[in-house]
C-alpha cells in the first residue's frame, strides 16, 4: 500500500485518488464532529476518542510500520502542540455554541488560511478560478455565520464569542491541515506518519479530559463514552487518515477546500441526529459552499 501510494504521487492518478480521499475526509468529519458535540460534554467526548485511537494505533506504530528517523522527533513534537491548542479552542466552541451554528465557522475559516500557508511552505498556487470558488464557499460559509447570528436563539447570549471562537479555531485547522502535510510528507513511508500520529496524539488530550472529569458535579456514566469513544476512534482513523493522505498525493489547498463541504454533510447531521432546526435559506447558503468545492476542483 506505502509503494502504491509513493508511486501515484503528483500524477493523475494521484489527484483523482486525492479528491475521492478529500470528500471522504469530509463526510467522516461531519460525523466526527458531530459525535464530539452530540449528547455528551464536548471536553468529555474528545479525551475518549482520543484514548480509544492512541490504544489502537499503539500496537501498529510500535510494531507494524518501519519507526520514524530520529531527526523527525521535533516535527512530531511541534504537530502533537497544534493539536492539543487546537483540541482546546474545539472545546471551547463546542460548549459555546451549537454544533450546526460554530461547525461552519470552523471549517470556513481554515481553507484560506491552508491555501496562503500551502502557498508559502508547498509553493502551490491557485488559478483565477480556483480562487472564485474559494470565495463562493466563504461566502456561503459567512452567510451562514451571518444568518445565524441573526436568527438563531438557543444559547443566544453566548452567540458572538462562540462564533468569535469558531474563528480562532478555524485558524488553528488550516495550522495543523499544513503542519500535518509537511508531516506526511517528511515522513518516507505514509503508514508511519499516520500510525505515529495518531499513537502520540492520543496521550495528551485524554489527561485534559480526565481533570474535566473530575471536576464535574454530576458525572455521566463511562459505558456510552467508552461506546462513542471507540466509534469515534474509528471514524478519525479514516476521516484525519484520508486528508493526510490526500495532502500527500496532490496539491495541500484542493484538498482542504474540498474537505470543507463537511459544512454540508454537518447540517444534515445536525438536523437528522442532533433535531437542530435548518432552514430553506440556509439550504441555499450550504449549496453555496459545496458550488465553492466544484468550482475550486473545475478550475485546477
Amino acid at each position: 500500500m506505502s509503494d502504491w501510494i509513493t508511486a501515484i504521487e503528483g500524477t493523475e492518478a494521484g489527484h483523482t485518488a486525492a479528491l475521492v480521499l478529500a470528500v471522504l475526509a469530509a463526510v467522516l468529519h461531519a460525523l466526527f464532529g458531530a459525535l464530539q458535540k452530540g449528547r455528551h460534554d464536548p471536553w468529555l467526548s474528545r479525551g475518549a476518542i482520543d484514548a480509544a485511537y492512541g490504544l489502537m494505533a499503539a500496537p501498529i506504530a510500535l510494531f507494524v510500520v518501519p519507526w520514524p528517523d530520529p531527526s523527525l522527533i521535533p516535527l512530531f513534537v511541534l504537530i502533537m502542540v497544534v493539536h492539543i491548542v487546537y483540541k482546546l479552542a474545539q472545546g471551547y466552541t463546542y460548549t459555546l455554541g451549537s454544533y450546526t451554528v460554530v461547525y461552519p465557522v470552523v471549517r470556513g475559516t481554515g481553507p484560506l488560511f491552508t491555501v496562503i500557508g500551502a502557498g508559502l511552505l508547498f509553493g502551490e498556487h491557485f488559478t483565477a478560478v480556483q480562487w472564485l470558488g474559494v470565495g463562493v464557499l466563504m461566502a456561503g460559509i459567512y452567510g451562514l455565520a451571518l444568518y445565524n447570528l441573526r436568527h438563531w436563539q438557543v444559547g443566544r447570549d453566548k452567540l458572538k464569542p462562540a462564533l468569535a471562537m469558531a474563528v480562532v479555531t478555524g485558524g488553528f485547522v488550516a495550522l495543523y491541515t499544513t503542519v500535518d502535510a509537511y508531516g506526511i510528507r517528511a515522513t518516507p513511508d505514509p503508514f508511519t506518519f499516520l500510525a505515529w500520529f495518531f499513537m502520540l496524539d492520543g496521550l495528551g488530550f485524554p489527561l485534559i479530559a480526565l481533570a474535566h472529569y473530575r471536576r464535574l458535579a454530576v458525572r455521566p456514566k463511562l459505558g456510552p463514552l467508552a461506546l462513542r469513544g471507540m466509534i469515534g476512534g474509528v471514524v478519525a482513523f479514516f476521516s484525519f487518515g484520508s486528508i493526510m493522505l490526500a495532502t500527500r498525493l496532490d496539491k495541500v489547498g484542493e484538498a482542504a477546500v474540498l474537505r470543507e463541504t463537511s459544512t454540508v454533510f454537518a447540517a444534515l447531521i445536525g438536523w437528522l441526529v442532533l433535531k437542530e432546526s435548518t432552514g430553506p435559506r440556509r439550504v441555499m447558503l450550504m449549496a453555496l459552499i459545496a458550488a465553492g468545492a466544484v468550482i475550486v476542483e473545475l478550475g485546477s
